[in-house]
């Protein structure tokens, strides 16, 4: 079954968005946007850019790709990003 990007992207910022309790308002404010932009976006009634792409990426601390591959690499990659995070903290 064929999935779009566009679709692909809103399921896997709700994981995101879920597996670390952040809400709506939250990564607005962290993605310079406003909490309704995320509404929209999320909703599928305005789409996500590629701009957003990369601050959602970086947001998240996962590579873009890992972004755009949906919800199951993203929740992966976030989880080693995670776990890398811990060691260096662990480190200091």
């Amino acid at each position: 079954m064929y999935t779009s990007l566009a679709h692909r992207l809103r399921a896997t910022v709700a994981t995101l968005l879920h597996e670390t309790g952040e809400s709506q308002a939250g990564l607005a404010d962290a993605i310079c946007v406003s909490q309704a932009q995320v509404s929209r976006r999320q909703s599928g009634a305005a789409s996500w850019g590629l701009d957003d792409c990369d601050a959602l990426a970086e947001h998240f601390g996962i590579d873009v790709m890992d972004l755009l591959a949906g919800p199951s690499p993203a929740f992966h990659a976030l989880q080693l990003a995670r776990a890398q995070n811990g060691q260096q903290d662990a480190n200091c």
